[in-house]
């Protein structure tokens, strides 16, 4: 029986319409590649080679598993013959191909069963057998461990059969159509550690050949009656795995969206949270931090839990609509939260086979997580309105908080030292005090706390929790702020001092709206400079640091997480042409790697994921729905409050887009988005009997002169508010009916917008960064200064062109209705400065 995603009142069937094409991505194979194929319960993590091994959480059964063929009394390997690898959400397969036959291996996992499907599909001109061989594991996930196993071949089920000593875990490899080729064995003279069978021959013609794996980890049901189970329902499953995406992402706010790739890789992303899901059976239902291979080792890259990276995807969740997955996390993290309440940093798969909480180091080592669970709770409350979870891990809540308030020094700040490390695990910007990351999210729990103490009607509270907040805040941004530097600190050292090292990290209080806004501003100006942007994504710090190293973990590599943290801050205090560039990087990122998936680090100097990093990292890929959804299009639902707020800030040229299925509780809205010189329209449908309010706050060019906003026809109030690189309109609307229509009425608009592309793989840096921006309405110009290869030619779209009387520093290339195109030549010096003067 299939196990559906925790959405009660979705209803999957094997005829359901799969995935689009555009979900389907395919490509020439890189060996190296990370290939994961992924359910709840299980799952097959190789490389384009064709080389994988298999996991029934937390148990790893095989690897090293991978085909042969025999041709005219040849064995050709098949690795050496894998071509083309094609990709969705609920299978893998690699193409194959000789002088005389093409083979297809479709790798799929069940979404819920603790086993994998691998279908081979042969088309030959001349008899061809294929072969499928691997080497037994059997191997609990670090740090666990466990007696022998065996392997035997079992004729009657035409498999191989993987026992553990004491029989509790059982795993089956096999096929109808297999007979036993050769099987691992020891002796004085020699040995292999290999087993093998042959699926017979496909004379010539076509042929479809099935394989199943499965394995009893703490199940009900025996290994050998799933094997049967998955072989008689394989078309089945597989079926239901390419439908349960499909719901999983119609279930979700969809997105229509001028930029393809950015689209897709919005979908991916989700694909990509949903299948860091894990359902351990010793341990519980959560997210896990991200996939690669183990290899000869038991760490399937940070496929265990992790408090901080589940946290930090949540954000993500709750803006999609999956509120249900997000709940999951956060009962995880609560049922392992400490008695003094700190919440977990990480908890293996195997911990309940050896003491992790109690005499391993590993459990509760940062201190971010706890901060994080309080702010994660609100988020999710007010995404979906169930204030009943809240009130019913109040106990969690309140000790989290009691544990952050005893990590305070003398000023009040929170500490790290002796704690736990903050966002810094270690390399040589440690030690420090207490960095400004970890402060931050200290002071936003207590906001956050604030919040949901009111929905609890604990009034008093909230009041006392908010009068602390606000001066919480204003020490953040007195002790970490460097004045004669015009920059934030990274931390305070264990002398106090400030630790003078621009970083992405400044970019978390960003997502909070914590940072004094003119300081936040020159903070954002200096991060956006090359030495700490690369056309991959953000490095932790500035290349020009004396410390920095390009394959420095924590001293110089690219996280599109950080990413992420930059997109997402710089959105919010304004700055849409940085935002949008980092936001694209990471969304490009998405078709670089593992396909489908974003890693975790990059080198900093190079465009390739880091030698030892994660290929498939989980809050990476959450780094492209949370810039794009609470970024890009300022999208907020509040369900207490039947609030949903629509704060576009979307590049220039983009002339419409559209948002469906935002669910407000028992109520969803879908909006639409058309934009002329002349005016804004934005379409709102209701569905549901409950009457909502749509907060409009469009971002709008300095330039534009707004005439009227209209709703339906009709005149409304509004007001603008002026901030640097725009002014927001702000019209509230309650949406009683089912559609409605507001128009804002305006002339002069004005906007550019800056490329933002990938390197080849291994490449460095060849992009162009936007500095700063400034705005001369009394002398009516535009100045914005770039920077990007010396001697390199650049166009940046430009919207309303037609609005410009003349450009210093650049010209006009191409020009097509309000759309067109200016050229702008980088100078020696790597930077460019044009101004833009309008009629």
């Amino acid at each position: 029986m299939l196990l559906l995603l925790p959405l009660p009142f979705l209803t999957l069937h094997a005829e359901a319409q799969t995935p689009g094409e555009d979900l389907t991505l395919s490509r020439p194979v890189r060996p190296w590649e990370l290939m994961p194929v992924l359910g709840h319960r299980a799952g097959l993590l190789g490389k384009e080679d064709g080389h994988f091994e298999a996991w029934a959480y937390p148990l790893k059964i095989l690897r090293n598993f991978h085909l042969n063929f025999r041709v005219d009394g040849q064995l050709l390997a098949g690795d050496t013959l894998v071509r083309s690898i094609v990709v969705t959400p609920a299978s893998t397969t690699l193409i194959y191909a000789y002088d005389t036959f093409q083979v297809k291996e479709t790798l799929t996992v069940p979404v819920d069963q603790p086993a994998a499907i691998i279908t081979i599909e042969v088309n030959a001109a001349q008899p061809v057998e294929v072969e499928a061989a691997f080497e037994r594991e059997m191997k609990l996930e670090w740090p666990a461990l466990m007696g022998g196993s065996s392997c035997e071949w079992n004729p009657r089920l035409h498999a191989f059969v993987l026992t553990e000593d004491e029989g509790k875990l059982q795993a089956i490899v096999g096929s109808p159509t297999a007979s036993l080729t050769h099987s691992e064995y020891q002796s004085n003279f020699s040995s292999s550690n290999e087993n093998a069978f042959s699926l017979g021959s496909v004379v010539k013609g076509t042929g479809t050949k099935v394989i199943a794996i499965a394995a009893h980890v703490n199940d009900p049901l025996p290994a050998d009656r799933l094997y049967q189970q998955v072989l008689t329902d394989h078309d089945r499953l597989v079926a239901e795995s390419a439908a349960y995406y499909h719901a999983y992402l119609d279930h979700n706010v969809q997105l229509d969206l001028p930029d393809h790739a950015l689209e897709q890789a919005y979908k991916w992303s989700q694909v990509s949270m949903i299948q860091g899901l894990v359902d351990n059976p010793y341990l519980g239902s959560s997210l896990i931090a991200g996939y690669n291979i183990s290899g000869d080792d038991l760490r399937p890259g940070f496929a265990w839990f992790f408090g901080r990276d589940a946290l930090w995807t949540s954000f993500a969740l709750n803006a999609t609509g999956d509120f249900a997955t997000s709940k999951k996390a956060l009962e995880f993290l609560s049922k392992y939260q400490r008695a003094d309440g700190k919440v977990p940093h990480e908890i293996a798969q195997g911990a309940s086979f050896v003491p992790w909480f109690d005499k391993l180091p590993y459990a509760y080592s940062s201190a971010d997580a706890t901060p994080l669970l309080i702010i994660a709770m609100r988020d999710y409350v007010l995404h979906s309105g169930d204030v009943a979870f809240a009130e019913e891990h109040w106990d969690n809540l309140w000790r989290a908080y009691q544990f952050m308030v005893s990590t305070y020094d003398a000023q009040g700040l929170a500490q790290n030292i002796n704690i736990g490390h903050g966002w810094v695990e270690g390399g040589p910007l440690r030690p420090m005090k207490g960095e400004l990351y970890q402060s931050a999210l200290a002071f936003e729990a207590i906001r956050s706390l604030a919040t949901i103490a009111g929905l609890l009607h604990k009034s008093d509270l909230r009041d006392q929790l908010t009068a602390t907040f606000a001066e919480k805040q204003k020490l953040l941004n007195r002790a970490f702020w460097i004045e004669d530097k015009h920059r934030y600190a990274f931390a305070l050292d264990t002398l106090d001092h400030q630790v003078d090292v621009p970083t992405v990290l400044s970019t978390v209080p960003m997502w909070f709206d914590l940072l004094d806004h003119d300081k936040a501003d020159l903070m954002i100006g200096e991060i956006a400079k090359p030495e700490h942007q690369a056309d991959w994504g953000m490095r932790i710090l500035s290349a020009k640091n004396p410390i920095y190293d390009p394959g420095g973990y924590h001293y110089g590599t690219v996280w599109p997480l950080f990413t992420g943290w930059a997109s997402v801050g710089e959105y919010r205090y304004h700055h849409p042409l940085q935002a949008f560039s980092n936001l694209r990087t990471n969304a490009l990122l998405t078709f670089d790697g593992s396909l489908g998936h974003v890693t975790e680090v990059l080198s900093g100097d190079y465009n390739q994921t880091l030698a030892t990093g994660t290929p498939d990292q989980i809050w990476s890929a959450a780094m492209v729905a949370s810039p794009l959804v609470l970024g890009m299009l300022g999208l907020e639902t509040n369900v207490p409050e039947h609030r949903v707020t629509f704060a576009p800030q979307v590049p220039a040229d983009w002339t419409h887009f559209a948002v469906r299925h935002i669910a407000l509780g028992d109520t969803t809205v879908d909006l639409s988005y058309a934009k002329t010189t002349a005016d804004i329209e934005v379409k709102a449908h209701r569905s549901g009997s409950v009457d909502c309010r749509l907060d409009l706050a469009p971002l709008l060019s300095p330039r534009a002169k707004v005439r009227a906003v209209l709703l339906d026809g009709h005149k409304v109030p509004f007001h603008l508010e002026s901030v640097d690189n725009g002014q927001i309109l702000h019209v509230a609307v309650s949406l009683r009916g089912d559609d409605e229509t507001i128009t804002i009425q305006m002339r002069d608009d004005f906007g550019i917008s800056v490329p933002a592309s990938l390197p080849l793989i291994g490449q460095q840096s060849q992009g162009l960064r936007v500095l700063s921006e400034e705005w001369s309405l009394s002398h009516d110009k535009y100045h914005i200064h770039l920077a990007g290869t010396p001697g390199k030619e650049y166009d940046l779209g430009a919207w309303n062109i037609a609005q410009i009387n003349s450009i210093d520093g650049g010209h006009i290339v191409e020009q097509a209705d309000a759309k067109g195109k200016i050229a702008v030549s980088v100078a020696v010096n790597g930077e460019a400065d044009i101004v833009i003067h309008f009629k």
